[in-house]
C-alpha cells in the first residue's frame, strides 16, 4: 500500500489538470498560432508560465486504483501487477486464467 500523502498528491495533481485543461488549452492555441502577432503569443507564454506547474498533464502518473502502487501498472486495467494476479487468482477479471503447468 503507497502512502496516504503520495495518493492525495496525485488526487490533487489531478484535479488541478481537470480544473485548468481549458485555460491551458486555450494558451497553447495561442502560443502556436503563426498568424497572430509576436507580443501576443509571448503574453500568452508568459500567462502560461504563471499557471500552477502541477496543472500540466505531464505530471500525472499512472498509479493502482486498488492500493496506490505506482510501478508495474496495467493501463486497461489500472491495477498493478500485484492486484492483476490477485483478482485473477479470485476469478474477478473475466477471461483471465492463472496459469498451471
Amino acid at each position: 500500500m503507497a502512502k496516504k500523502s503520495m495518493i492525495e498528491r496525485e488526487k490533487k495533481r489531478q484535479r488541478l489538470v481537470e480544473q485548468y485543461a481549458a485555460k491551458r488549452a486555450a494558451l497553447k492555441a495561442i502560443i502556436n498560432d503563426q498568424s497572430k502577432p509576436m507580443e501576443e503569443r509571448f503574453r500568452a507564454s508568459l500567462k502560461l508560465a504563471n499557471l500552477p506547474r502541477n496543472s500540466s498533464a505531464t505530471r500525472l502518473h499512472n498509479r493502482c486504483q486498488l492500493t496506490g502502487r505506482p510501478h508495474a501498472y496495467y493501463r486497461k486495467l489500472k491495477v498493478s501487477r500485484i492486484m492483476l494476479r490477485e483478482l485473477g487468482s479470485q476469478g474477478q477479471i473475466p477471461g483471465l486464467v492463472k496459469s498451471s503447468w
